[in-house]
Formats: C-alpha cells, structure tokens, sequence
C-alpha cells in the first residue's frame, strides 16, 4: 500500500477540486491518505511566487477557469463572496479538530465544502461560529500548539519542495496541481515510465536565461 501525503491550503479552488475527486482518480488502487494544512502564502513567499489572485488579468481567468472545471467535472464549486482572504482561522480549525494532528477527510471536506459551496463569505461570524459548533474542535484555534503544527507543516512542505496546492507526496516523488491526479494514478499503477529520463532527467536541463526580478 502507497501513502499520500495531500497538502492542501482551504484558499485554493484547485485544492478543492482535487480533493473531490482523489477517490475517483484512484479508485481500484490500494493506497491510504494523510491530509495536511499548509499556508500557500508562506509557500508562495519563500519561492518568490504570486498568486494567481494577486495578478489582476490572471485573477478574473483563473476564476472563470475553476468554475468551468467544477462544472466539466461536475465538482460543485462556486465562488465565494469574497477571495481571497486571510485563510488562517480555517487552516488553524482543521487542526485543532484534529487535536493538533492531521485532520481526517471529514474535517477537510466540510472546511473545503464551507468555502467553495453556496457563494457566501468563508470568514462570516456567524458561519465561523456554525463551523466551530459542527466541527467541535478539541483545541482552541488559537492554541500555541495549533499554530505551532500548522508552522512546521508549512516547513516540513517546503524542505519537501513544495510550492502550491494542491500537491501530493509519495515515496520520493511530489505531484502538483489538480491537473496531476492522472499522472499521480499512473505513477500508483506502477508505470515504467516514473523510472526513466521524462522524470529523472528535467534536472540536467540547462537554463538559457534567467529574468531579473
């Protein structure tokens, strides 16, 4: 049996969707799930990166774009009121749900659901109130040691070279973004290719220009 670690941030659309439809693309396969908050802000920062949503033009498509997804796929995502947004209070619940450990699928499905179901405002009072009264968290968000796990997931992720959500960790291999849940299936089906130069080799190509930021 494979292990996946899935690293999720509940700010992300494409999260959202790869999370709905992991059980299908794998379906058949033996394997088991971990499920791990990091905070893609920290991960964007340490690589230098923006956000699709802090670049106006590619804001407005990449919207657009995750909404025909769901629609295609037929994952129900609308989005919310208002995006983005500080994700850290819903981040912060998944684990303290969990204890201080890793949420389990429930916890991130209804935090998933929460943001990218019905179009209202993911950090309304009231709906955050509603959250916390389902959810039951066994640890205050706010804990030390809450804050504490979500810090060392983002770390931990990093070291491991991630540098979105969603990603997918298994053995040595890391997969990125919605669009790789069918390499990730075939990667678990054992296909040949995995040991070859199409992964193996992308290291050794030469960078012809690099641009000054």
């Amino acid at each position: 049996m494979k292990h996946i670690t899935f690293y999720l941030d509940f700010i992300s659309p494409y999260a959202h969707l790869a999370f709905e439809k992991l059980p299908e693309t794998l379906m058949g396969l033996s394997y088991s799930v971990s499920y791990k908050p990091v905070l893609l802000g920290a991960l964007l920062k340490h690589h230098g990166q923006l956000g699709p949503a802090e670049v106006p033009a590619k804001r407005d498509w990449t919207y657009r774009h995750v909404q025909w997804l769901g629609h295609q796929h037929q994952v129900q995502l609308q989005m919310p009121s208002v995006h983005p947004f500080n994700p850290l209070p819903l981040l912060r619940l998944a684990i303290a749900a969990a204890g201080g450990g890793d949420p389990n699928r429930y916890v991130c499905e209804t935090l998933l659901r929460h943001v990218w179901q019905g179009g209202a405002d993911a950090l309304d009072a009231a709906r955050l109130k509603a959250l916390h009264e389902q959810l039951q968290p066994s640890l205050a968000p706010d804990d030390e040691a809450v804050k504490a796990r979500l810090r060392r997931n983002t770390d931990e992720a990093i070291a491991a070279g991630v540098f979105g959500v969603p990603a997918y960790a298994v053995d040595d291999k890391l997969f990125w973004g919605f669009d790789a849940l069918p390499m990730l299936r075939d990667y678990l089906r054992g296909d040949a290719w995995f040991d070859g130069p199409g992964w193996h080799a992308v290291g050794r190509i030469a960078a012809g220009a690099v641009r000054q930021r």
